[in-house]
């Protein structure tokens, strides 16, 4: 009878023990569900085109959040490193920024793009060679980037190096004959060089592509002594298209050289511009 009730308990056990078994199958499955590798690198490319939108519509700091969430779920792609980088950079993170576009660089160091954004952190911070030698290697990478040669280009300009931009200028307007920005720029370079009459030609050149303020004013500081009454108009133009222009500080800000500067000056002193001069400075005041 006792044996016999030992192996009643027994039974009763094994049918218990086997009764919990199917009650935890029932709400664990067989098998757990790990994402493969190329599941992750989908998932982290699909949130940083995301942050990528986010930047794009000015809202930096969440762009900033996800932009990080994609590099967590991937850090071996390149592509989150960039997007991370350029929120980092409209959020002014330049040094995170930096380590950012190292990392990608790391990954993949063929990548023009990593050496354009180290150059534009590197102008921000006011680091010129570092940014020339980021601009160098982009462009060897890739040669026919205008933009890139233009940027080359003003960083020479910074430089006083007028001969140097020139050419740099001449290369950009060969791949991007319409250039009108690296046509105008030559037109600052040659007026502090003393060669007025080749400025002339180029600010008119890009004022037929663009009638932008810029090439407009440079026209007529070009023209103040020969033919004052067109300078006169030219300048009340520019002034009306951008009154920013009327700033020293913000001419200087787009590589205006000091003899261009000083002609400027002396034109927006001329008692006809005066009350476009005040109207120009107060529109600046409202909008700041």
């Amino acid at each position: 009878m006792k044996k016999f009730l030992k192996q009643l308990i027994s039974i009763f056990m094994i049918i218990f023990y086997f009764h919990q078994i199917e009650k935890v199958q029932a709400i664990v499955p067989y098998y757990y569900y790990f994402p493969t590798i190329k599941n992750l690198q989908k998932q982290s490319l699909y949130i940083s085109k995301k942050a990528y939108q986010l930047l794009y519509f000015g809202q930096y700091e969440d762009s900033l959040n996800l932009a990080k969430l994609a590099v967590k779920i991937n850090a071996q792609d390149e592509q989150p490193w960039l997007i991370l980088a350029e929120a980092q950079i409209a959020n002014k993170q330049f040094k995170n920024a930096l380590n950012s576009l190292n990392k990608a660089e790391q990954i993949n160091s063929n990548i023009s793009e990593i050496y354009f954004a180290k150059s534009n952190i590197y102008l921000k911070i006011s680091q010129q060679t570092k940014a020339k030698s980021a601009l160098e290697k982009g462009i060897k990478i890739e040669p026919n980037n205008h933009n890139a040669i233009f940027q080359l280009g003003n960083i020479f300009l910074m430089e006083k190096n007028y001969l140097g931009a020139i050419k740099l200028f001449d290369q950009s307007i060969k791949i991007k004959p319409d250039f009108w920005q690296a046509i105008n720029n030559q037109g600052l370079a040659y007026f502090e060089k003393n060669d007025i009459d080749l400025s002339i030609k180029l600010f008119e050149k890009a004022i037929s592509i663009q009638e932008n303020a810029e090439p407009l004013l440079g026209l007529a500081s070009c023209l103040r002594i020969n033919d004052t009454k067109l300078a006169i108009e030219l300048a009340k133009k520019a002034l009306s298209k951008d009154p920013k222009y009327v700033n020293y500080g913000y001419r200087k800000e787009q590589l205006w050289g000091e003899k261009l500067q000083a002609s400027t000056e002396i034109l927006l002193q001329n008692e006809q511009l005066k009350k476009d001069v005040i109207l120009a400075k107060s529109k600046i005041i409202e909008s700041s």
